[in-house]
């Protein structure tokens, strides 16, 4: 027990006390393998809820007899963290709302979530402001043949950018959302300005139907290819060297990531794959209605009977906290039985944007190496 709630309760707990308990901590509070959170009013239940493991964890709080203080301990892996809400039912009525008691906040085109960040956790530092150079992102039209339309992409080009030089090319799926919920430029920047990235260019590519184009796949592959790529080259001085095209994504777009590279081989030459929604045992179809899970599994079993796998490089990451965790790593295990030069990481965290920035440095460094 967290000694600030053991001081709490070795004497009759009153509203006086309470009231220092809560001004006079940082919640959740946090030890070695646990974190005790905590709400004060009146409700008749109020729950954690937690999206990890493919659904929504719930845990119950407790509420300290004749006082408005509910207290729930969970045991946690240290060095991670967590997204959640608050489930609070007064009258048959529940309402999820953030944590009033911790301003730690992350993220998502959902809006946003309360985070719990575990004993030893730690934000990356080069995800913050470091006064590092900075990039400077612009707007990009493609037409596209493929699509039949004009699209509107983005590009990040490095601090210092020199069209006498040629630059390696990473293409972001959700690139936008990358940089809004994932610090994505100030990473950039900070990675090239210490030497830890070569200075690249990045295509933020950005779709209005993730769902349907990227699983299934043909035709965004193709407009990668064939549309986005000579746009980019026809105005960026951009490196000629497959290993110097590189394709980023997560979930979804990890998995249009992969099925571009083996729909075009020679044209990339390498990948970085956070929590993809890959499927590989076919039962893990069952609780997951959408028929994106299904063209994603036949896309995966295409993949396994591939005579042969074109040569890249492949990060694949996930958290330790989503549904298909064992699913990333026994891709990265079938990548790397095939010949493929794999690195696997993974994070005691969710399904969650800020656990792809904190994978991205690693990534990069590997896809990119020489």
């Amino acid at each position: 027990m967290h000694s600030a709630v053991s001081q709490l309760l070795a004497r009759p707990v009153t509203e006086k006390t309470v009231e220092r308990f809560i001004l006079g901590n940082r919640f959740p509070l946090v030890e070695t393998g646990f974190v005790t959170f905590a709400w004060v009013g009146h409700a008749d239940c109020v729950s954690l809820l937690r999206w990890i493991l493919g659904g929504v964890d719930r845990l119950e709080f407790s509420r300290i007899p004749d006082t408005p203080l509910w207290l729930l301990r969970v045991a946690v892996e240290n060095n991670g963290r967590f997204e959640y809400k608050l489930g609070v039912l007064v009258n048959g009525d529940e309402q999820w709302i953030n944590d009033p008691l911790n301003n730690a906040r992350a993220g998502d085109p959902f809006g946003e979530n309360s985070v719990c960040k575990t004993f030893g956790y730690k934000r990356p530092a080069w995800t913050r402001e470091q006064g590092a150079p900075e990039g400077d992102i612009q707007p990009l039209v493609v037409h596209s043949d493929v699509f039949e339309e004009s699209r509107d992409e983005s590009v990040y080009l490095p601090a210092g950018y020199d069209e006498t030089k040629q630059y390696p090319l990473v293409i972001i799926h959700d690139g936008v959302d990358f940089v809004t919920y994932a610090h994505l430029k100030v990473s950039l920047d900070n990675l090239i300005a210490t030497a830890a990235i070569p200075p690249l260019v990045a295509a933020l590519v950005q779709t209005r139907d993730r769902m349907g184009e990227y699983s299934r796949g043909r035709r965004h592959a193709r407009y990668l290819v064939s549309d986005l790529l000579p746009a980019l080259e026809e105005r960026y001085s951009l490196s000629a060297r497959v290993e110097d095209r590189i394709l980023l994504g997560a979930s979804l777009g990890a998995v249009a990531s992969l099925a571009t590279v083996f729909r075009y081989p020679g044209v990339f030459g390498g990948v970085l794959l956070h929590s993809g929604s890959f499927i590989l045992d076919e039962r893990k179809l069952s609780g997951r209605p959408h028929p994106v899970f299904r063209r994603v599994a036949r896309l995966v079993k295409a993949f396994k009977r591939a005579p042969n796998m074109p040569e890249f490089r492949a990060f694949v990451s996930t958290g330790e906290l989503e549904g298909l965790a064992s699913e990333n790593e026994a891709l990265a295990k079938l990548l790397d039985d095939n010949g493929i030069r794999v690195c696997f990481k993974s994070a005691w965290d969710g399904h969650h944007w800020h656990n792809w920035r904190n994978q991205l440095r690693d990534g990069l460094v590997w896809v990119l190496k020489r």
